[in-house]
């Protein structure tokens, strides 16, 4: 990124391209992260995505029951894509839809006992490969990082505040 930076300050010097840096950077770091848990959760027979909606589920608390709608609302996905995700899930006995009691008409997603061990297993593992990266830092400089990365967050999605 500094020989990409240096290249358009000297072809261009008027431009200042030092965000080419920052988000080169951020974009690297986190397709290098996600295709390291991706291949962890490989080892769970689950894709990123697949691992999202079980943590979406166990996070929830028990009962480990969401209605379809909420979780593609929490993971920002069409009720499509999320309809593909759970029937994946569902066929490897990691989730369950039964009727809501609430509302025969609609659906609750239920994580099923071996759901939530593959999903806090791994949890585990997927932090691992965070924490590996992550620990090159010392610990203040880890949290002032978060603390700059949700002021960035923040600045470019005008939706709400960071999380």
């Amino acid at each position: 990124m500094d020989a990409i930076v240096e290249q358009w300050r000297r072809e261009r010097p008027g431009m200042r391209p030092e965000p080419m840096a920052v988000f080169g950077r951020i974009y690297r770091l986190a397709r290098l992260v996600g295709d390291g848990q991706e291949k962890v959760y490989a080892a769970w027979g689950i894709s990123r995505g697949e691992f999202d909606v079980l943590a979406a589920l166990r996070r929830s608390g028990e009962p480990y029951t969401l209605a379809p709608k909420a979780l593609a609302a929490s993971l920002m996905l069409t009720s499509g894509g999320m309809t593909g995700r759970l029937d994946r899930l569902e066929r490897a006995g990691l989730v369950r839809r039964s009727p809501d009691p609430a509302d025969r008409r609609a659906l609750r997603v239920i994580l099923t006992d071996t759901g939530r061990r593959v999903v806090e297993e791994s949890a585990e593992a997927g932090l691992a490969v965070q924490r590996r990266i992550l620990d090159a830092l010392p610990p203040a400089d880890q949290e002032r990082l978060a603390d700059l990365l949700r002021t960035l967050l923040a600045a470019a999605d005008t939706s709400g505040p960071a999380q």
